[in-house]
C-alpha cells in the first residue's frame, strides 16, 4: 500500500491538480470530525462510483433545459421537443446516442405538480416508446408499443414527495424518484420518405401539468434553483459539487442511506456546500486520489462488463430502482457505457470494442467485416440496428455518406450473399461501388460498435435474458 507520504508527493509534483470552484455554490468549511486518510480515499472513491450516474444526467440536463447558449439547448422543463431527424455526429451532449428513432424530449419538473403524458394512437406496425427516467438513471416506466400498448391514453407522472389522488381518465401512474425527471420519446422511421408521418406521431405527443389537465387553477410555482454552470472541464475537478446540488432533488431511498452517510463524513450531501478550494493539501489528496481511484474502477467494469460472445459484451446495465438494488458500480456501468439505456425487455445492446480473435477495432489499422447467416438475424419484434461510435469519445463520426448505422428497415436495399447471408463492410474508406449498400462507415481510429435490439423476442432464439440468451452476435472479422 502507498503510503500517505507517497500520496501527497504526487500532488505536490502536480501529478493532480485542484480543481477550481463551481459559481454559485458557497464555501463552506471541512467537516470537523474527518475520517482517516486512507478511509476518506474509500469514501470518495465510492461516492465516485455511486455519484457519477447523478452528475452525468445534470449535465445533459444543464445543456438540454437549462443552458440556452449550450448549443444543445432543446426547451423549457415541462415541454416536449420533438427531433423530426435522427441524431448525427454534431449531437455531442449524450454519449453513445441512438440515431435509429427521432427523439421527442421532455424534461419534467415535478415539484409543484405531476405532469400528464398523452399519446395518441399509433399504427401497429410502427414501434414506439416512452422511456421515464430520472435523476439517478433510473427507469422507473415505460408507455409504448411493449409495454401498454398503441393505443391513445393519458398516463400521470408523479414526484417523489407526492401525496395525491389519481384523477378519472389517468391509465397508470408513475413515481420518479426525484424532483427532476427525463422523458425519451422514441418513434419508429423506417426510411427518409417516412418522416412525415414520424411528424404526425410526434405532434400527437402532450405533456400538461395536472391542473391543465382537470382544467383547474395551477399550485404556486416552485422556486427556481441557482443551478451551477456545467462543462465536462468542471465536472473532472468540481465532481462532489454537482454531486451535493442533484442530491436535493433527490431524497434518499433506503439503500442509499449507508453511502449518504459515509459521504457526509467528508462533507458532500444534500443541503451541503462542499467545496474542494477550501481543503488542506491532504484533504486535497485525499478527494482526489479517490475520484481517480473511483473512475478507474468504472472503466474497467464497462469493458469486463456483460457476457462475451464472439467479441460482443451482452448484458443488461438499465433498469429501475429494484434492478439495481444499492449496486452502484453496475448503474455507473450503464452511464459511462450510454446513459439513458433501456430496459433489456424493451432494447438490448451488444457493445463491442473488439474483433472475433480479442483484437481492438482500428479503422486506421484495418478493415473488418460482420456477416449475419440467412437465418441468423437479431430476433426482435419490433426492429435491429448496428450503430457505428468513435471509440474515443462514443460519439458519431461524420462521414462522406451520412450513414451512422445500419438497420432492418435497410433490409430491402442490402446485398445478400449467394447463402443469403449478409455481410457489413465495416471500414473507413469505401469499400467500392459494388459493396457500398452495405458498407458501415468507420473512423480513423479506435472503433465502438453497438448493436441495438429493439423489443426483443422473448421464445428461443432470444438475446433474453440478456448475456443468457440462446442468440449470439456474429463475430467481427478482419477483412
Amino acid at each position: 500500500m502507498l503510503s500517505k507520504r507517497h500520496f501527497l508527493k504526487i500532488l505536490a509534483a502536480g501529478g493532480l491538480s485542484a480543481p477550481a470552484l463551481v459559481p454559485g455554490l458557497s464555501r463552506a468549511a471541512p467537516a470537523p470530525d474527518r475520517p482517516g486518510f486512507f478511509k476518506a480515499k474509500d469514501i470518495a472513491e465510492a461516492g465516485f462510483i455511486y455519484g457519477l450516474p447523478l452528475v452525468m444526467n445534470y449535465g445533459v440536463m444543464y445543456e438540454y433545459v437549462i443552458d440556452k447558449n449550450s448549443g444543445q439547448f432543446k426547451a423549457p422543463f415541462n415541454q416536449i421537443y420533438n427531433e423530426a431527424r435522427v441524431f448525427t455526429y454534431q449531437d455531442t451532449s449524450v454519449p453513445t446516442p441512438n440515431s435509429d428513432t427521432p427523439y421527442s424530449l421532455g424534461w419534467l419538473d415535478l415539484r409543484a405538480e405531476p405532469q400528464v403524458i398523452s399519446v395518441p394512437a399509433v399504427d401497429p406496425k410502427r414501434y414506439y416508446s416512452v422511456q421515464l427516467v430520472d435523476g439517478n438513471t433510473f427507469n422507473y416506466g415505460y408507455i409504448g408499443s411493449r409495454s401498454t400498448g398503441n393505443d391513445a391514453g393519458d398516463f400521470l407522472v408523479v414526484g417523489p414527495r407526492w401525496t395525491g389522488e389519481t384523477p378519472p381518465g389517468i391509465r397508470k401512474v408513475f413515481r420518479a424518484s426525484t424532483d427532476f425527471a427525463l422523458t425519451i420519446f422514441r418513434t419508429q422511421l423506417f426510411d427518409a420518405a417516412d418522416i412525415d408521418n414520424v411528424k404526425k406521431v410526434q405532434a400527437g405527443y402532450q405533456l400538461r401539468p395536472l391542473s391543465a389537465f382537470l382544467g383547474k387553477a395551477p399550485p404556486p410555482a416552485a422556486p427556481v434553483p441557482d443551478f451551477p454552470k456545467f462543462t465536462k472541464d468542471l465536472a473532472r475537478t468540481d465532481f462532489f459539487e454537482f454531486l451535493d446540488f442533484a442530491l436535493q432533488f433527490s431524497p434518499a431511498l433506503p439503500e442509499e442511506r449507508e453511502i449518504r452517510a459515509q459521504l457526509a463524513t467528508i462533507g458532500v450531501g444534500a443541503g451541503k456546500t462542499f467545496d474542494f478550494k477550501t481543503l488542506s493539501l491532504e484533504d486535497k489528496a485525499e478527494i482526489l486520489l479517490g475520484l481517480k481511484e473511483g473512475q478507474r474502477k468504472v472503466t474497467e467494469a464497462v469493458a469486463a462488463f456483460g457476457t462475451n460472445f464472439n467479441g460482443w459484451r451482452v448484458g443488461s446495465p438499465a433498469g429501475d430502482a429494484a434492478f439495481f438494488n444499492g449496486d452502484w458500480l453496475l448503474r455507473a456501468v450503464g452511464a459511462q457505457a450510454g446513459i439513458y439505456g433501456n430496459d433489456a425487455v424493451e432494447a438490448a445492446y451488444p457493445m463491442t470494442r473488439l474483433d472475433a480473435d480479442g483484437q481492438t477495432l482500428d479503422g486506421s489499422k484495418h478493415n473488418y467485416t460482420l456477416t449475419f447467416p440467412a437465418d441468423g438475424l437479431p430476433p426482435v419484434n419490433a426492429f435491429w440496428s448496428v450503430t457505428m461510435y468513435d471509440g474515443v469519445n462514443q460519439l458519431l463520426i461524420k462521414n462522406p455518406i451520412d450513414r451512422y448505422l445500419i438497420n432492418s428497415p435497410m433490409l430491402p436495399n442490402l446485398k445478400r450473399n449467394a447463402d443469403g447471408s449478409i455481410t457489413l463492410y465495416i471500414q473507413n474508406k469505401s469499400p467500392g461501388p459494388d459493396k457500398e449498400s452495405n458498407w458501415l462507415p468507420a473512423p480513423d481510429g479506435p472503433i465502438y460498435l453497438v448493436m441495438r435490439l429493439y423489443w426483443p423476442k422473448e421464445a428461443p432464439p432470444s438475446i433474453l435474458p440478456a448475456g443468457k440468451g440462446t442468440w449470439q452476435p456474429p463475430g467481427i472479422r478482419k477483412a
